[in-house]
């Protein structure tokens, strides 16, 4: 009788989160709120700045929606947003480096909302002029988020949404990072599943807690590519958190939350795309798709 009452109970943990009626609204307050805050924060980076000084802007952007960083403390995460710079993936922490025009910045936002709800998005940043390698790398990296929600379907497996970001960045020689993944996301920051850019059903065995599920409508997940102009090797610096490519190559970032219906994927955190088209410099790379 125990161990059937444990068997229940295991199989109920595994089991997906669904997010419907309520649950889905708070998701989508708390997902509009973050994007908006990532947008304005977007707007104040410029050369000159320093890494803190758009970190305490965007402290203040949280609290005047009345919500809380999703991120300061959270294991002891140092920061109220992950800023990360050129070479830096992800994980970034405000400081004394200053932006200065040609780079690339990277913003990633989560918020909490007074009633408990997390939203999470990022996005890459030019500043300035910054050559048609980078943006290619940018336009690349966003555009895979958009293919892999597109696979944000009821019915579809996991492992299609993801290698999809993978199969995509690969045409124009780029990798992606596998340490670090997506994740669902609900009253915390981080749940099930866990959402890599890539697939490898056999190393996918191998590492604890990555399953292959059929998607369900009522599933949130935070989609999030991070995809390197070099290669898929990185490292952490001696702040234990900031990451960047072991190569040193330039790296960008997007994401988006995303609910899964019974129809078309809802993007919980709405932003226009860097690229509302596919610009010219993308023809020189030879690859139509």
């Amino acid at each position: 009788m125990i161990f059937e009452k444990l068997l229940r109970m295991a199989k109920r943990k595994n089991r997906p989160i669904i997010r419907v009626g309520a649950e889905a609204d708070g998701l989508r307050r708390a997902g509009k709120i973050a994007s908006d805050i990532l947008q304005a924060t977007g707007k104040l980076i410029e050369a000159g700045k320093t890494t803190a000084e758009i970190d305490l802007a965007a402290a203040d952007l949280i609290a005047d929606e009345g919500c809380e960083s999703a991120f300061l403390g959270y294991r002891g995460f140092p920061g109220n947003i992950c800023i990360s710079m050129n070479e830096e993936v992800v994980h970034g922490i405000g400081g004394d480096r200053v932006i200065e025009e040609g780079d690339v910045v990277k913003i990633d936002i989560g918020i909490t909302t007074p009633d408990g709800w997390v939203g999470d998005n990022a996005m890459s940043v030019p500043v300035g002029q910054i050559g048609d390698e980078a943006n290619r790398l940018l336009y690349v990296t966003e555009e895979s988020l958009y293919r892999a929600i597109d696979h944000a379907r009821e019915g579809e497996l996991l492992s299609n949404l993801c290698n999809s970001v993978n199969e995509y960045v690969s045409r124009f020689g780029y990798s992606v990072v596998k340490e670090f993944v997506g994740h669902g996301v609900g009253k915390n920051l981080h749940e099930e599943p866990q959402i890599p850019n890539y697939w490898d059903a056999e190393e996918m065995k191998k590492r604890r807690g990555f399953k292959n599920p059929r998607l369900q409508a009522g599933m949130v997940m935070a989609i999030e590519p991070m995809v390197n102009a070099g290669a898929a090797e990185i490292r952490i610096l001696d702040d234990d958190w900031t990451v960047e490519t072991a190569d040193r190559s330039l790296s960008s970032h997007f994401e988006h939350t995303v609910l899964v219906t019974d129809s078309d994927p809802e993007i919980l955190t709405p932003r226009p795309r860097l690229f509302s088209e596919r610009p010219q410099f993308m023809d020189a790379a030879g690859i139509s798709a």
